[in-house]
């Protein structure tokens, strides 16, 4: 994990704690209390899956770089040991 990546995760602990401890010490009915805290816990959620799937999404475009760049160098090499091949008669 990356340390972008801790520090996101660590961001929102942080905001989800206090959000709860907010919601658990406010002076409303116990249902109230609840739903609200469902609803918080239901937003993190929501959040920590959308960074998920960016991150999903980044990876998956580095891969695809990185895949791209490999086949390029092996083409290159296997130009390079080709011509040098012919060079030599075999």
């Amino acid at each position: 994990m990356s340390d972008n990546s801790k520090i996101v995760v660590a961001l929102l602990t942080g905001v989800a704690v206090g959000a709860a401890l907010g919601i658990l010490f406010a002076p409303e009915s116990g249902s109230e209390t609840r739903d609200k805290l469902s609803k918080a816990l239901k937003d993190l959620g929501e959040r920590i899956q959308d960074l998920t799937e960016e991150g999903m999404d980044d990876l998956s475009e580095t891969a695809e770089k990185v895949g791209s760049a490999v086949k390029s160098k092996m083409k290159k090499t296997q130009d390079t040991f080709n011509e040098a091949g012919n060079q030599v008669g075999i």
